[in-house]
């Protein structure tokens, strides 16, 4: 689950993260209420989408950039105006761009150095690590392919949490000697506090800024968390924003499934993650292109594949349906029931290539051959796959 940037700041209020004052509105009139709180002068207004490169953005209006310097209500109000609303396209969201709905109005300040912190999981020790750079304001993977000594990792114990020494350390490579340190140091404790007690799987801050009058705040920042934890987290959950997400992500999330679209044209409907990948890839390695990640988990049932296949076939782009069952803990002919429910509640008229193993797999065989539909069926997943490959590019 992602936030947005208003939604960052109350985070970091709540965990007394030095950053800039800042209100977000929803409307041109919430703006001119915000720039006035917030003092009038010296502010920037900046458009709240979940994507990167707002600033070099364009609105399909035509106005251009999606974060702006002003000053006075008045101007914060116009520039609100040109933005909400209205569709932003930037290098992440791709050609369709996103819908600005709220803008974030923020004291700007004098920025004498940008600087990177980012915690996150490290997947190698399964705890939490610091990556910190000099090198602010640049994307850190630009910074790793070609300055990889500008950057700085630090391990944390788990069970002892970010130590002050780990704090000097991390300061001093950043050039946060003398009257930053305290306030460095400060800022990376309060970060870290956040990150473990708000179970993040991630906190990017680009930048971590130096002012010309010696605070250390932080500028911006990316959030993700870990979306099994957030049954205990009730306040982060509340900042979902569907509106920000796939349609499709948004319904399958309903149903509990683990949706993800992608650009192909043959669906995939799997139970597990690992199986799921492969049967992404062995499409691949037959020459066909997968239109989606969907794991229906380790016991799914009729109703969820029902649900399952209206969100595959609410992509317009899929020509063919691969169905691929292990059946552990999950009944195959449970599996099997619900493809037939489900390819007759849509009246399936794309090939569905299904291949069933384990767990009751005869039942779940003789339920599919017994259906009256046209069901290919497929002995191996190399087997299915070939066929799905083929029956889509027949039709």
């Amino acid at each position: 689950m992602n936030i947005h940037e208003y939604q960052a700041k109350q985070l970091f209020n709540k965990y007394n993260v030095p950053n800039p004052p800042g209100l977000h509105a929803g409307t041109p009139e919430e703006a001119f209420e915000a720039a006035t709180k917030l003092g009038g002068a010296n502010l920037v207004v900046k458009s709240q989408i979940h994507a990167g490169g707002r600033g070099k953005g364009v609105f399909k209006n035509g106005f251009k950039g999606g974060v702006h310097l002003c000053n006075g209500p008045e101007e914060a109000k116009a520039l609100a105006e040109k933005m909400l609303g209205q569709t932003l396209v930037t290098h992440q969201t791709g050609p369709d761009g996103r819908v600005v709905r709220k803008v974030l109005i923020a004291q700007s300040v004098e920025i004498a150095r940008e600087l990177y912190f980012a915690i996150l999981v490290d997947r190698a020790t399964s705890a939490p690590i610091v990556i910190a750079s000099t090198e602010g304001g640049v994307e850190i993977e630009t910074v790793a392919e070609h300055t990889p000594e500008k950057i700085i990792r630090e391990s944390v114990d788990i069970s002892l949490g970010l130590q002050p020494f780990q704090m000097r350390k991390i300061a001093a490579a950043l050039g946060l000697g003398g009257a930053l340190l305290n306030p460095a140091c400060k800022l990376f404790g309060a970060m870290y506090d956040l990150f473990i007690k708000s179970d993040c799987s991630m906190v990017e801050v680009n930048p971590l800024v130096v002012t010309k009058d010696g605070q250390v705040l932080a500028l911006d920042a990316k959030f993700g968390f870990d979306d099994n934890a957030l049954y205990r987290q009730k306040d982060v959950a509340a900042m979902r924003d569907v509106e920000e997400e796939d349609p499709r992500e948004v319904a399958a999330s309903e149903y509990h499934l683990n949706y993800i679209g992608l650009s192909g044209n043959i669906a995939c409907l799997v139970n597990g993650a690992g199986l799921a990948m492969a049967t992404m890839d062995i499409i691949k390695h037959f020459g066909g292109e997968p239109a989606n990640f969907l794991d229906v988990g380790g016991g799914a049932s009729r109703e969820q594949v029902t649900a399952a296949f209206k969100i595959i076939l609410g992509d317009p782009s899929v020509q063919g349906i691969f169905v691929n069952i292990f059946g552990g803990i999950m009944d195959c002919d449970v599996i099997a029931k619900g493809i037939v429910d489900a390819a007759k509640e849509t009246s399936l008229s794309i090939p569905l290539v299904v291949r069933l193993e384990g767990n009751n797999v005869e039942a779940g065989r003789h339920t599919l051959s017994t259906s009256g539909l046209t069901i290919i069926s497929g002995g191996t997943m190399s087997d299915a796959a070939q066929k799905i490959v083929a029956a889509v590019a027949a039709a």
